[in-house]
């Protein structure tokens, strides 16, 4: 069952909230994100703008994950934030699909899109949470700020990790690149 990716367009906006349900952990405190509008940040009109950059993962053509970053500003008071160039992440593979990689094989790929545009990415984790170990892997290390935050959903403490990412060169389709080999 390898995982077919493709890039987060405006257009699938819908994907991007039905996972911000799995990535900010509302389905395991029984909320939605109506309960809390203040999360509305992390999904509203994504894609509209430059600021945002994401892909999904589909198995047997069913959605099983997404991975995404956003630009936010100070004023927003979003969980993570560091500052104006630094996009956040979100991560969400569904339950069913977790334990199998899909989370890493979507993360890296991000870690090469994004590396054309940004020199770090960052997120909030809860901070006994075991993603801390998942994002240890992936070369996050903890903001130097040091500052421990509560999360929106549910007041848990949360840290903020921040990767510095590669810059590679865009390639662009004239210079002989193949985008159906990205999908594969």
């Amino acid at each position: 069952m390898k995982p077919t990716l493709y890039f987060l367009r405006s257009s699938e906006q819908k994907i991007v909230t039905d996972m911000l349900h799995y990535a900010l952990r509302l389905d395991q405190v029984n909320k939605t994100l109506s309960d809390i509008p203040k999360l509305a940040i992390y999904e509203e009109f994504y894609g509209f703008t430059s600021k945002d950059l994401g892909l999904y993962a589909l198995i047997d053509n069913k959605i099983a994950g997404a991975v995404w970053i956003r630009r936010l500003n100070a004023d927003h008071g979003s969980n993570g934030y560091i500052d104006d160039n630094t996009p956040i992440l979100n991560i969400a593979v569904l339950p069913e699909y977790r334990g199998q990689g899909l989370g890493s094989q979507m993360l890296e790929q991000l870690f090469v899109e994004a590396g054309a545009l940004y020199e770090n990415i960052c997120v909030s984790v809860v901070l006994d949470s075991p993603a801390v170990h998942f994002y240890d892997r992936h070369g996050f290390v903890r903001h130097d700020n040091g500052s421990v935050e509560q999360s929106f959903v549910d007041g848990k403490k949360v840290i903020t990790l921040i990767k510095k990412l590669q810059k590679v060169a865009v390639i662009r389709p004239t210079d002989g690149y193949d985008p159906r080999r990205w999908m594969d």
